[in-house]
């Protein structure tokens, strides 16, 4: 399995792919860092399957051996000589309805699997015996060295993923790309809540630009642990300002708004502004559009590096309830978190 003409300790980096719409819309709920783990798996012998669910591209390290053979960059089972066929059971991160997968099989080329299907569960706890599998994905061929985007048309909301191969092999990636799912119907409606949390049903709409970066992560609990783990633009060498559209998970009246720029240092926005909008309506090509006529939340404000920007009260200039925010930043540079807080409307 190594590569050719490369010198030993080499990293071949997977080749950049065009994600379908529903990959830059929505979050992986199998994500490593929103929490999502490996329950149980038939085999693991050559790689563990928790490397599936890492959040960087899967790499590959010419002539990097382990105890077991190759070192891959995903999870690998062993040749399967008794029959049958490996999974393996993964809890996400977020419960949430599904929109889309990524099979992904780079860097596995002699070892892929010939093909694979996804079922799915609802459960509070841990899968039983009695736990209702639903097929979502029924066996379909995989091709080695891909990606394998499957678009999902389903409403449900589903909490675990069981992956089969078929019989055995690796995957290098496994996302689960979907809508996360929070009930508001119990919730105090005199409490401020973070609107804007992916946990809470927060998702990114539209951005002007992520050229480093993911803009999901945003919506991420907890600070930045560098200055990857952020939405950062690229350098602006033309009029105007970056900005990105948030979708809160609830409309609320705002009552508190965090900019954080943690590790953020030489490339932190100058300035800052939200604009904010209850919108009953709309798509989220037409929401770009509509965003930049928004009323404002909170007018222009200096920021600095690696701080965390809190405002509320008077800052607050916009009292009506909103459903989506437009985050500014003049003209361009990175910030690590955006938070949105507020009381509930109906």
């Amino acid at each position: 399995m190594a590569t050719p003409n490369l010198p030993i300790g080499t990293i071949v980096d997977a080749p950049a792919v065009e994600l379908p719409a529903f990959a830059t819309r929505h979050p992986n709920l199998a994500s490593a860092s929103l929490g999502t783990t490996i329950l149980s798996c038939t085999d693991q012998f050559f790689a563990e399957a928790t490397r599936m669910l890492q959040d960087s591209e899967p790499v590959f390290i010419v002539g990097k051996f382990d105890d077991h053979g190759k070192w891959m960059d995903g999870w690998e089972t062993r040749r399967r000589r008794n029959g049958g066929h490996d999974y393996a059971v993964v809890k996400l991160g977020l419960p949430g309805t599904i929109r889309g997968l990524d099979i992904n099989t780079s860097h596995f080329t002699g070892n892929f699997p010939p093909a694979a299907s996804v079922h799915v569960a609802y459960c509070e706890g841990e899968p039983a015996e009695d736990t209702q599998w639903v097929e979502l994905v029924p066996a379909r061929s995989l091709q080695g060295n891909s990606h394998h985007f499957v678009e999902i048309d389903d409403r449900r909301v589903w909490t675990h993923v069981r992956l089969s191969i078929f019989p055995d092999g690796g995957v290098a990636r496994l996302r689960v790309y979907g809508q996360p799912a929070c009930n508001w119907g119990k919730r105090d409606p005199n409490v401020s809540y973070e609107v804007s949390a992916l946990a809470n049903g927060g998702r990114i709409v539209a951005y002007s630009d992520a050229h480093y970066g993911t803009p999901t992560v945003l919506l991420h609990a907890g600070r930045g642990t560098n200055m990857g783990d952020g939405w950062e633009t690229r350098r602006r060498r033309e009029p105007g300002n970056d900005w990105i559209i948030i979708e809160l998970g609830h409309a609320v009246t705002v009552d508190k708004i965090e900019i954080d720029t943690a590790h953020f240092k030489g490339n932190y926005p100058d300035r800052v502004s939200v604009l904010g909008a209850r919108v009953a309506e709309s798509t989220d090509q037409s929401l770009v559009t509509q965003a930049m006529f928004w009323p404002t939340l909170l007018g222009e404000q200096k920021t600095e590096m690696d701080k965390q920007h809190f405002f509320e009260g008077d800052a607050i200039q916009f009292k009506e309830p909103v459903s989506h925010v437009r985050v500014n930043m003049f003209p361009d540079g990175g910030i690590s978190r955006v938070r949105i807080w507020g009381r509930l409307t109906k």
